[in-house]
């Protein structure tokens, strides 16, 4: 006698499973729950009157309606309290997986006014969701705060919603952005040094550091002579500089570009530059070497859209 199987599905809706029966013609409760763990039982539509049916279920064993299990689809029953157990239980591992994906990073903000404390801050992120950690970077000597700090929160999503917009903290606009990966053992360094092109002469170095103060520690500023219409600006964290990186600003009513300084150590292409300025000025007598010391002194690469 050939094997007779009879169709189970978790849903009406869904793909059935086919399950072996016994050579009676029974089927028994723990081969569906083998497929199904939990199952209880078996239930179906009845075709004529469309209502749901029970199968008959004794002592483990599960009796075909009228003799005959037919070609209809059997849904599995569970137990109320272990199914909301089980969807529970689904819920929070794909709560993990996604968790597991798309975990939460440190964001930087930029332009926190002087007066931000870190609580100040952890009630304001707090309106977006659970914060992890808030923190105000200070000046070690005198505790000042240095213009950013940072934030952590929970739930990737919120993470997201808090980088697409900007942020009116202590009545001034902030950004909040993922900062670069800390480089590893066998990366370089990253630069504290921007480069800020499209600058207009009447800009000073003074007001170069007012204004780029305002994201963090500025140490140094440079507008080389004579006037090119760029200046490098360099920071005392790192962070602040890549966080910078590509961002277009309003310095006096002009906007500036500002993107990526390279050390002139780290950077063949620089080598090279000057290799052909010396070149340039070796073929004409009584050649001043301005140019090439100028080149030089600068010691950082032009960006190669404003070479």
């Amino acid at each position: 006698m050939a094997e007779l199987y009879i169709r189970v599905a978790e849903d009406e809706n869904e793909e059935p499973m086919e399950i072996p029966s016994e050579d009676d013609g029974t089927v028994l409760l723990s081969t569906v729950a083998a497929q199904f763990p939990g199952a209880c039982g078996l239930r179906y539509r009845n075709p004529v009157s469309q209502c749901m049916r029970g199968v008959r279920l004794v002592e483990g064993i599960l009796h075909a309606p009228e003799s005959d299990w037919g070609s209809l689809v059997y849904v599995v029953n569970y137990p109320k309290d272990n199914k909301r157990k089980m969807d529970e239980m689904d819920a929070a591992s794909a709560v993990k997986m996604k968790r597991g994906v798309e975990k939460t990073s440190d964001l930087i903000i930029l332009g926190l006014p002087w007066k931000t404390s870190e609580q100040d801050l952890k009630d304001y992120f707090a309106t977006f969701g659970e914060v992890i950690m808030v923190q105000v970077k200070r000046d070690v000597k005198t505790g000042n705060s240095k213009g950013f700090g940072f934030v952590r929160f929970t739930e990737y999503e919120t993470q997201s919603k808090v980088i697409s917009q900007r942020h009116m903290i202590d009545g001034r606009w902030c950004d909040c952005k993922l900062p670069n990966s800390k480089a590893g053992p066998d990366e370089p360094m990253r630069s504290r040094k921007i480069f800020v092109g499209r600058c207009t002469e009447d800009i000073t170095t003074d007001e170069l550091r007012q204004f780029f103060m305002q994201y963090g520690e500025v140490t140094d500023v440079f507008i080389p002579k004579p006037f090119r219409a760029f200046a490098f600006v360099t920071f005392a964290d790192d962070q602040v500089a890549s966080a910078l990186c590509g961002e277009d600003l309003i310095i006096k009513g002009v906007s500036v570009h500002i993107s990526n300084a390279e050390p002139k150590h780290n950077n063949s292409r620089q080598m090279m530059d000057r290799g052909a300025v010396n070149q340039l000025f070796s073929n004409f007598p009584g050649r001043s070497p301005s140019l090439a010391a100028m080149f030089d002194r600068t010691q950082y690469q032009f960006p190669s859209s404003h070479v």
